[in-house]
């Protein structure tokens, strides 16, 4: 055990030592926290700079004044006016572009057109996608005859957030986001992914390395290649585990840094209406009152304190344990395989024909992981976050939207039994590969190598 231990400090050390690592570990959490920060920040920092838009219609006025302004855009109607009048010039006449709306936008949905020099951006394309249905809707009721017909509208308009709580067995409430559950997921299932196959491919590069320069004939004068094997495989996973907890500390030390500098307090005032129980009866707008609450949560930062105490109820604890618990086992699995295909060649360029079959299950692991993130309860979610070749990416895209903790047992324990079957089947193959030299290996030969019996 002693030998092991020796060849693991010796991986560790000298990984932990590289600048390539010193700079991951730092880089990674600035780059996640900026994923998680900036675009909250582009929510609350919106472009200041001010649109005026010609809208130009074909010889009617039948939309006129139906988009209303809003924040740094205004709308300037143009009666008879003709589009080729100002299309050509409109930008010397101070407007940022010209909205062409054609009569015929009430059978043709594409009859209507923006024209400016520059990308308009997509939420000013909503916005005026948004009024003019409004506007059309209400011009077809019209047609009805229904007297009071805008009053009705205005009474009838109502805007409904739905907002998702999350009740445990027993009886406990916290406040969700599958926004932030999706995000979560994509997050710990891709990074599951990229650790477990740079690793992975590191402990084969380096099982080449040895071999090619003979240094491992001198290693294993000393130590037996099992030894060896699992020396550099958990001196690895050290490396890994390690680079983990730093990136959890300082992305949560970051998110809350930036978090406290860009919210300050600031009192606001929130319009609360008071419901009649009966809102179907025609009295129902006269009994609506409005009071008014102060708050000490800003107004432009009020989505962003929403995502992060959404974020804040997340289960980070089995969210941890899991990720630890899968890149443990889900690392063991894939670098010993990958430490017995590096005993088996003379070069990285040999290893082509046996990639396939061992970067098939990760890839597919992390396509379904995509896939799970609209229907985390399908059977096929559930069946990938069990079998234990993709289960270490697809499970940990699954527990942010909740798991049984039945099914995340079973996962656990298949991957376990896997892991080990499979750790002995390489350490046969890489005790007789990683003496062979000068002979191109195939399958047929390393199964020979597997069934040797000696």
């Amino acid at each position: 055990m002693s030998k092991i231990s020796v060849i693991i400090e010796r991986e560790y050390i000298t990984r932990v030592r590289k600048k390539s690592f010193i700079i991951m570990t730092i880089l990674a959490p600035v780059l996640l926290a900026l994923f998680i920060v900036v675009p909250s920040l582009i929510m609350m920092n919106q472009d200041t700079e001010m649109k005026k838009i010609a809208v130009v219609e074909d010889g009617t006025d039948l939309f006129k004044n139906a988009i209303p302004n809003i924040k740094n855009t205004e709308f300037v109607y143009l009666g008879n006016v003709k589009l080729e009048e100002i299309k050509n010039n409109f930008e010397q006449a101070g407007y940022y572009g010209i909205l062409y709306i054609s009569p015929e936008v009430i059978h043709v949905p594409e009859a209507v057109q923006l024209i400016s020099r520059k990308q308009p951006p997509i939420l000013l394309l909503e916005h005026i996608e948004n009024s003019l249905e409004k506007e059309i809707e209400r011009q077809k009721l019209l047609s009805y005859k229904i007297e009071n017909l805008d009053e009705i509208m205005k009474n009838v308009r109502t805007r409904v957030s739905v907002q998702t709580i999350k009740i445990d067995e027993s009886g406990n409430v916290k406040e969700t986001s599958t926004g932030v559950a999706m995000v979560l997921a994509y997050i710990t299932s891709f990074v599951m992914y990229f650790l477990v196959f740079v690793f992975g491919a590191q402990v084969m590069r380096g099982v080449i390395e040895e071999k090619t320069s003979r240094v491992v004939e001198v290693i294993i004068s000393s130590v037996k290649p099992i030894q060896l094997m699992m020396g550099k495989i958990i001196g690895l996973a050290l490396v890994g585990l390690t680079q983990f907890l730093i990136w959890i500390i300082l992305t949560f030390a970051i998110i809350t840094a930036v978090k406290s500098a860009l919210i300050p307090e600031q009192k606001i005032t929130e319009a609360v209406q008071s419901i009649p129980q009966d809102i179907m009866s025609q009295n129902a707008a006269a009994a609506m009152q409005t009071t008014t609450v102060t708050t000490t949560e800003p107004v432009q930062a009020s989505e962003f304190i929403k995502i992060f105490n959404s974020a804040l109820n997340q289960p980070w604890g089995l969210i941890i344990f899991c990720f630890i618990y899968y890149f443990i086992t889900g690392y063991l699995l894939y670098a010993s395989v990958f430490a017995a295909v590096g005993s088996a060649v003379d070069n990285e360029t040999e290893t082509q024909q046996f990639m396939l079959p061992i970067t098939l299950p990760v890839i597919l692991g992390l396509f379904v992981a995509m896939s799970t993130m609209q229907n985390p309860e399908s059977s096929m979610a559930f069946w990938f976050s069990i079998i234990p070749f993709t289960s270490p990416i697809v499970m940990m895209a699954r527990i942010p939207f909740g798991v049984p903790l039945w099914e995340i047992a079973l996962s656990m324990f298949l991957m376990a039994v896997t892991f080990i079957i499979f750790v002995w089947m390489s350490a046969k193959i890489y005790r007789t590969g990683i003496l062979m030299y000068g002979k191109k290996s195939s399958w047929k030969e390393i199964w020979k190598w597997l069934t040797y019996k000696g």
